[in-house]
């Protein structure tokens, strides 16, 4: 299947919704995600309607999707932008500004097709692209059972930093891409 890959825009709040509590049902969600099933499902119609709204204006957030002919969404990756000198969820403080990959989730059906690189492209693209803050480079943490995931991070040339994090899921790995 062909997909367009697009930022989201405030009116797709129900497909961010949508997309987001599927992901949260994935067999691997435990490990992949910081969020369970049931509290997203909890959440009111105003907290997705912020979440999509924030991620539309991209100021400190960008949400991704891939958008297959009929407007279905196949998959999404989320940015978060750390300036330097600002801590992180795991208490760290950046010296340099940087944005981190989260939120990334392709449907099964769609998998093994090319999506979550070209995903990860405009990630990468609208992270090189941020003049205020410059930079540096991107980041993400993946759980150290997750080889799925990870293997398909390294092959969209993320690398391991050795530093490593502990989340509710155990310990979390590190990976980057340096500015080209």
């Amino acid at each position: 299947m062909t997909y367009t890959i697009r930022a989201v825009r405030a009116e797709d709040w129900p497909l961010v919704k949508e997309i987001r509590l599927a992901a949260l049902r994935d067999p691997v969600a435990p490990i992949a995600f910081l969020e369970t099933y049931d509290a997203a499902a909890a959440m009111p119609d105003e907290f997705w309607q912020g979440r999509a709204a924030g991620a539309a204006e991209g100021k400190s957030v960008r949400q991704f999707v891939g958008e297959g002919p009929d407007g279905s969404w196949s998959g999404t990756v989320t940015v978060l932008v750390e300036p330097a000198g600002v801590q992180d969820y795991f208490g760290e403080t950046s010296e340099i500004a940087q944005t981190q990959v989260v939120a990334v989730f392709v449907r099964p059906e769609a998998r093994g097709g090319g999506l979550a690189e070209a995903l990860f492209r405009a990630a990468l693209d609208w992270s090189w692209a941020l003049t205020e803050p410059y930079v540096e480079r991107v980041r993400l943490y993946v759980h150290e059972d997750n080889a799925r995931a990870r293997a398909m991070y390294e092959k969209a040339g993320f690398k391991p930093t050795g530093v490593t994090a502990t989340s509710a899921a155990g310990r979390e790995v590190e990976l980057a891409v340096e500015r080209p």
